[in-house]
């Protein structure tokens, strides 16, 4: 069994900061790609940054420059800096994995189960 572990999230005053951290666990034989999404209230999910091992990272360009995806493969966890905080970056982050099962070789994606980010103006 795969599980994805939030944590990091919380209130911060505009033109903060926060780290999201992101850990996977289980019967893991590879993870690609790993990365963040967010979903505000009233609106859809939405990617905000994602990478693959060894390539560049990918980002929304409402976030380019003030965000910046890590990974650290050795912990199977994604990290997400966000810097320069708006209120429009409240939502509910989600990080997101495609893991392949170290048992079954099956691929799948998996989801963590939230972790609130609320930008106060």
């Amino acid at each position: 069994q795969v599980q994805l572990v939030e944590s990091g999230g919380g209130l911060v005053q505009a033109g903060g900061s926060l780290r999201l951290s992101c850990a996977a666990s289980g019967s893991i034989f590879s993870i690609n790609p790993m990365g963040w999404y967010r979903q505000a209230p009233g609106k859809q999910r939405e990617l905000v940054a994602a990478k693959r091992s060894g390539g560049s990272p990918n980002y929304a360009d409402s976030v380019k420059g003030r965000f910046t995806i890590s990974r650290d493969n050795a912990k199977n966890t994604v990290y997400l800096q966000m810097n320069s905080l708006k209120p429009e970056d409240t939502a509910v982050y989600y990080c997101n994995a495609g893991i392949t099962d170290s048992g079954s070789g099956n691929f799948r994606s998996y989801w963590g189960q939230g972790t609130q980010v609320t930008v106060s103006s």
